[in-house]
């Protein structure tokens, strides 16, 4: 009987291939810091940029609808007055005369409005007695004084000085007396409960409670104060950047007038800027301070 013997063949060893992985993606993501300090030079430019060329588009084309760009100088023909402009000594004199101004005007108005605001706020009889002088004056446009200040003042440097400092005392007195009145009244009880006087209630209650609202209107004194510098440089200035603006259009020279325009949007923002920086210094105790 014949017996049949059947061999298996030997299991092959598997081979294991391995599964593709999808592609990895190299993402670098910057530091929060630095995106925050990158979108706050990128994003100011935007506007800025879109109304460059709509500007340019506007000029070029001699768009005639209503408004009558034809006779409007060209962002290039700006550059070109701009850059003859800063190469010359007048053009800084010009600057620092105004800048000068705008700072007594303004120091003088800060230290004179915070301190009767003050007085306003914390004194009844002050208030009553002063008050409604401060609203009989507040609605007078400061550039009708021109012609008072010629009258009055020896000398129109001294005049434009007064013009800048009545036009920032009603917005800094008036924001000093209201941030006095919206102090809430528990912080001075707790800290009379706690024995402070009078003089360390005013100095470490009152004063750090009310600094956010007197720096907001401080924000707001340093624009007015520019807008009134220069209108009265303008009319009776002999120098600064208003009376050259003024001198340009008397000139036909309309490229000079933008130049002029560009300066003093670029000294206002950088005193507002000050005054903001100083504002987050001052009130670095506040949340938002400390983000």
């Amino acid at each position: 009987m014949t017996q049949i013997i059947t061999r298996t063949a030997p299991a092959l060893p598997k081979l294991s291939i391995p599964a593709r992985r999808p592609e990895q993606r190299v993402s670098i993501r910057l530091p929060k810091a630095v995106r925050h300090r990158l979108a706050a030079v990128v994003l100011p430019m935007i506007p800025i940029a879109a109304f460059i060329v709509l500007w340019h588009a506007l000029t070029a084309h001699n768009v005639v609808a209503w408004l009558r760009f034809n006779r409007m100088p060209t962002p290039v023909s700006v550059l070109h007055a701009l850059l003859a402009r800063v190469s010359t000594g007048t053009y800084y004199d010009d600057l620092l005369a105004s800048l000068q101004r705008i700072l007594l005007g303004f120091g003088l108005a800060a230290v004179v409005g915070i301190g009767l605001g003050i007085l306003v706020g914390r004194s009844a009889v002050a208030r009553m007695m002063l008050r409604p002088f401060i609203e009989l004056i507040r609605p007078i446009p400061a550039i009708a004084l021109v012609p008072l200040t010629i009258l009055l003042f020896p000398s129109s440097e001294q005049g434009i000085v007064f013009i800048t400092f009545f036009a920032a005392f009603f917005p800094v007195v008036v924001s000093t007396i209201h941030a006095m009145d919206s102090l809430p009244r528990v912080w001075e009880e707790a800290a009379k409960t706690m024995g402070a006087g009078r003089v360390s209630l005013l100095f470490h209650v009152v004063l750090p409670g009310a600094l956010p609202g007197i720096f907001a209107g401080l924000s707001v004194a340093m624009g007015v104060a520019w807008i009134c510098v220069v209108s009265a440089e303008m009319i009776s200035g002999q120098f600064g950047i208003g009376y050259y603006t003024w001198q340009s259009y008397g000139l036909l020279d309309y490229a000079g007038v933008v130049v002029g325009m560009i300066s003093i949007g670029a000294l206002g923002l950088t005193t507002a800027w000050l005054v903001e920086r100083v504002g987050r210094r001052v009130n670095r105790w506040l949340p938002r301070a400390a983000e």
